[in-house]
């Protein structure tokens, strides 16, 4: 059978399927490949898998934690156990971080340092690669939560759907992780070459650290020292947009507190403090679609109206968290949704903590199970990068690349061979990551072990909408799928789980 045919089968069985499970079915809801009409993508920083998940399902029950009782005969991940716990081969044991200090210092998760922690496959040096603040041990990086500090997001791997095999599509920070999610290719940065303050940002070409997007107008007295490059090439918003599907990236603080004189955006609000300094919600280095001039929206422009949120205006797709709840509960949720916590909750040791996150998550879901969409709607839960703690996995290289001064995992210059035309300082996989699903089609208390990475998102987006590859050697060729994770048979249905949004444990809705 020619692979046209493969893919119209495919489509159409899970047209039937779709039809089996929407009493509302209708032909305007006919353009996608599963029951899933509304994918909502909470992204949120900074955690590798051993960070949560060392010794699920078995959690310690300290005194005073919530207690977390897993289910019968759930399975095993891929965590540490034996020996890696007692005789690692890192300088430091790993160790359970209590609840009461669930505020941590940050790690160093830059693109050559992380590769350097892996030390070609040995994964022993994250102790001398971690360069940290000044009064932060380096230890810190050995360190992970059980289910009394990351209560809900155990319960969710409990209901629902949790991958043990998924991967950062490359080495590096923030930045690379929210383009990788949206395009698969950080390749095509602009400058080529930018290095501030010794940190490289772009290397022949290819973002690999934390620049802000040139497309941004939004003052940001954290972030205002980082340079400034853009993105060329194709992202997933232009091939929704050329598909007219709707969608939409929301972000806490997105919305102008003030104008300046110049009649420039201020992003003032701020609930986080780190090093004494207030933490903005709205990072800018957290936005992928501002690096883009074709999806970006630089005086963070509101939408025209509430009906208009998804759909093509001045906003260009860019949006306040805020602007997602004012659709969703009037009935007009977007095809796809990106959400993005304010700072304080988005994770991300230094300025947030797990249970700030926490809180975030489970509102979040909760509210989200009460929308009339939601047996059409799936949550997936995932993150930008690993924040440089420990995980004992050895990535797989499924991207090559020989950058001299970038490039170290596998000795000074060495990520593999790049073929002959292959974007350098694209080094991935990169460290692995949580990766959850939440819908009435996951299955349920599930753990998938094929690997997947950050583009595996974006492959899941582009089949189900039917929207085709991004191209330029972009991940989305060479990702895992995602849909094992699923259950799309008649008369599978997940329950919906409501937790409490401190503890992370089960309430009634």
């Amino acid at each position: 059978m020619v692979p046209g045919k493969i893919l119209t089968t495919f489509a159409i069985s899970f047209l039937i399927i779709g039809c089996l499970w929407d009493n509302n079915y209708n032909l305007a809801q006919a353009a996608t490949m599963t029951p899933i009409k509304h994918l909502v993508v909470i992204f949120q920083e900074n955690v590798s898998f051993d960070h949560y998940f060392a010794t699920y399902p078995l959690s310690s029950n300290d005194p005073g934690d919530p207690y977390f009782q897993p289910k019968e005969n759930t399975p095993s991940v891929n965590g540490l156990s034996g020996a890696l716990l007692v005789d690692n081969p890192n300088s430091v044991k790993p160790f359970r971080i209590p609840r009461e200090n669930a505020s941590t210092c940050d790690n160093d998760h830059l693109y050559t340092r992380l590769q350097e922690a892996y030390d070609g496959g040995l994964v022993d040096k994250f102790v001398e690669t971690n360069i940290v603040s000044k009064g932060c041990d380096p230890s810190i990086t050995m360190g992970y939560f059980d289910g009394g500090t990351v209560t809900a997001i155990w319960n969710y791997a409990q209901y629902f759907a949790l991958s043990d095999n998924f991967f950062g599509s490359t080495f590096g920070s923030s930045t690379p992780g929210h383009i990788n999610l949206i395009s698969g290719q950080t390749h095509g940065a602009s400058p080529p070459n930018l290095k501030e303050s010794g940190t490289n940002f772009v290397v022949n070409g290819t973002l690999i650290s934390d620049a802000n997007p040139i497309f941004e107008e939004c003052s940001n007295v954290f972030t205002k020292s980082f340079p400034k490059a853009s993105l060329n090439g194709t992202n997933i918003g232009d091939l929704l947009n050329q598909a007219n599907v709707t969608w939409g990236w929301f972000q806490g603080g997105f919305k102008p507190t003030n104008i300046t004189a110049d009649e420039k955006p201020v992003c003032g609000s701020a609930h986080g403090i780190y090093k004494g300094m207030a933490i903005p919600d709205y990072l800018p280095h957290h936005e992928p679609f501002q690096y883009y001039n074709t999806t970006a929206n630089p005086h963070h422009l509101p939408p025209r109206s509430i009906e208009m949120i998804g759909s093509t205006d001045q906003a260009n797709h860019q949006y306040d968290l805020s602007d997602f709840w004012n659709a969703s509960e009037s009935g007009n949720i977007p095809a796809i949704s990106f959400l993005k916590a304010p700072a304080f909750r988005d994770g991300h040791a230094g300025y947030s903590n797990p249970l700030n996150e926490q809180t975030f998550i489970v509102e979040t879901i909760n509210r989200i199970q009460k929308l009339p969409e939601w047996n059409s709607t799936a949550v997936i839960i995932a993150y930008d990068d690993s924040d440089g703690w420990y995980d004992h996995v050895m990535p797989p290289i499924v991207s090559q690349s020989d950058d001299p001064l970038n490039d170290k995992l596998l000795g000074d210059g060495l990520c593999g061979t790049p073929a002959a035309g292959d974007y350098k300082d694209r080094c991935g996989y990169g460290p692995r990551l949580p990766l959850l699903i939440v819908s009435p089609y996951s299955k349920v208390n599930y753990v998938d072990h094929q690997i997947t990475d950050q583009t595996s998102i974006l492959r899941f987006i582009e089949d189900n909408w039917s929207l085709g590859r991004i191209g330029d050697q972009s991940f989305d060729e060479k990702a895992g799928s995602i849909l094992n994770m699923f259950n799309f048979t008649s008369g599978h249905h997940a329950d919906k789980l409501f937790l409490d949004p401190s503890k992370g444990t089960a309430i009634s809705s």
